[in-house]
């Protein structure tokens, strides 16, 4: 599937769209961070549905990120008139953030996840596929760190990892200490390994998971 197309939103009613849609509730989250909005008819969606209904909605920042410019244009478009969304066309990381070659197929051979599903020649085009679109838009920069200065926020209330299929690693490092942390895609490349640490991690609770929908999702809370 190519970056510039538009591609059918894969949160929609379900139980991570919900649970999202109760995070994105919470009087306690006023900062949320979503990576991979896509044109926002998903996750995102359900983030601003959420705010709309707030009676603080005023008070709150949804910062939506896209790397695919075309979809970006339509997120943009979508979302226009609700104040609180600040969308971003750039890249997550950086290209040599991603992982290797090398690091990609030690996975898919030592991890038997939902990428087996598909040949491995295929899976490294995808990786070949993001580190072009990147390099050739001139989004090669990491986003995360961009947001954080401009906006003036170490730590995010929500956060929500649903990217590239290559970058949940290195997004969940940037992004630690955040008060909820929703991943997508944990049993894939993607947050396998997020999920795992997370999941043993001392001061993150899962409040929501279902292990099975898609690629699996899982939500936690940091404790106080």
């Amino acid at each position: 599937m190519s970056l510039n197309e538009i591609i059918p939103p894969e949160v929609l009613n379900d139980q991570f769209y919900f649970s999202l849609v109760h995070c994105a509730s919470r009087p306690d989250v006023k900062t949320i961070l979503e990576i991979g909005s896509s044109s926002g008819e998903g996750s995102t969606e359900a983030l601003v549905k959420a705010i709309r209904q707030r009676p603080d909605r005023d008070a709150v920042k949804l910062f939506c990120m896209e790397v695919s410019q075309a979809r970006f244009q339509k997120l943009s478009a979508n979302y226009q008139n609700d104040k609180f969304v600040k969308a971003y066309n750039l890249s997550s990381v950086r290209t040599d953030q991603f992982p290797s070659r090398e690091a990609v197929i030690h996975f898919y051979q030592n991890f038997r996840t939902n990428l087996n599903h598909y040949p491995l020649e295929l899976v490294l085009s995808w990786l070949d596929q993001d580190l072009n679109y990147i390099k050739s838009s001139g989004l090669n920069e990491c986003g995360i760190e961009t947001i954080k200065e401009d906006s003036k926020i170490e730590l995010f209330d929500f956060v929500v990892i649903d990217g590239s299929e290559f970058t949940g690693n290195v997004e969940l490092s940037l992004l630690m200490g955040a008060k909820i942390i929703a991943l997508d895609d944990i049993n894939a490349f993607k947050n396998f390994q997020s999920y795992q640490l997370l999941i043993n991690h001392p001061e993150y609770k899962i409040i929501a998971r279902d292990v099975n929908l898609r690629n699996g999702f899982a939500i936690f809370e940091k404790q106080a």
